[in-house]
């Protein structure tokens, strides 16, 4: 049973760590952008009980709120 636990640990960090890396070259709107995507997914979730229909919802309109938050000037 360790041997899972320790298994599903070493995992969980290895996907951290490559999730950390994949945002090394995006632009400061892009990470915004996967930040307010991922609040979002969660808020959704939370807020409609854990249904699917929620978490994307939430996802999409985190996403959307994330990108405008750190829009460029023109």
């Amino acid at each position: 049973m360790n041997n899972i636990k320790q298994l599903v640990s070493t995992v969980a960090m290895v996907a951290a760590t490559l999730g950390l890396s994949a945002c090394a070259g995006m632009s400061n709107q892009d990470k915004n952008t996967a930040i307010g995507a991922g609040v979002g997914a969660v808020a959704g979730s939370v807020l409609s009980g854990g249904s699917a229909a929620g978490t994307v919802g939430g996802a999409a309109v985190g996403g959307v709120i994330g990108n405008q938050v750190s829009k460029p000037p023109r």
